[in-house]
């Protein structure tokens, strides 16, 4: 690959929250009268957008009302466990040395904008990245397409030679829609079957992932 700009997904990618993730799934089943699931079981499941994923775990149709209790039962649940989670294998030392390479990095999530930058910052990788980005809307669950050309676009970077890496499918449909390779690691919240079907690489780690570039 002619690469020379990566754009690094976050929750399941760098950050290793898969605990945190399936503590806040369970907060919400709870909340709904269902049984606790396994990580498999999420993993097996989990798609976007978020909404029809939670009607199929909840199995009922969810209104606009729903919809704000579960985001608030989720939320409220994973944010109490993010100070113990830990970053991936390979961060951040893989980084450095991609930056170090001459090539550039920047960060693109689904985790809200303003928690996102100081989280980073809290973890000293904000030097790491050309330009960070996250949601700015009140409530997630929506596509990552719609955001990444304007993510690559301020940074005026050429898609032709950028890859995403990122950890669930809706990674390599945004990669696709704007023309980026995309590299899918099996560490977050999808099953590696899943991910294999897009036709997109999977690496076990992010240490594997750069490689494969």
């Amino acid at each position: 690959m002619d690469i020379k700009h990566v754009v690094w997904d976050w929750n399941g990618t760098i950050l290793d929250d898969n605990h945190a993730v399936l503590a806040a799934v369970n907060n919400v089943c709870a909340g709904f009268g269902r049984a606790p699931i396994t990580m498999e079981y999420w993993q097996e499941i989990f798609s976007r957008p978020l909404l029809q994923c939670y009607e199929r775990l909840l199995e009922t149709k969810l209104t606009e009302q729903d919809w704000a209790r579960i985001d608030k039962l989720y939320h409220d649940e994973y944010r109490q466990l993010l100070a113990i989670c830990r970053l991936a294998k390979g961060v951040p030392d893989h980084l450095h040395a991609w930056r170090e390479s001459g090539r550039t990095q920047s960060l693109l999530s689904m985790w809200f904008h303003d928690e996102l930058v100081p989280l980073v910052t809290e973890y000293g990788l904000t030097e790491l990245f050309d330009r960070i980005d996250g949601l700015r809307l009140a409530t997630g669950g929506g596509s990552k397409a719609e955001h990444l050309g304007e993510h690559l676009e301020a940074q005026r970077v050429d898609p032709k030679h950028t890859v995403l890496i990122g950890d669930v499918v809706d990674d390599a449909e945004a990669a696709r829609s704007v023309g980026a390779r995309c590299v899918l690691v099996a560490t977050g919240v999808m099953n590696r079957r899943a991910l294999e079907a897009t036709g997109m690489p999977v690496a076990g780690s992010i240490p594997e992932a750069l490689e494969r570039i």
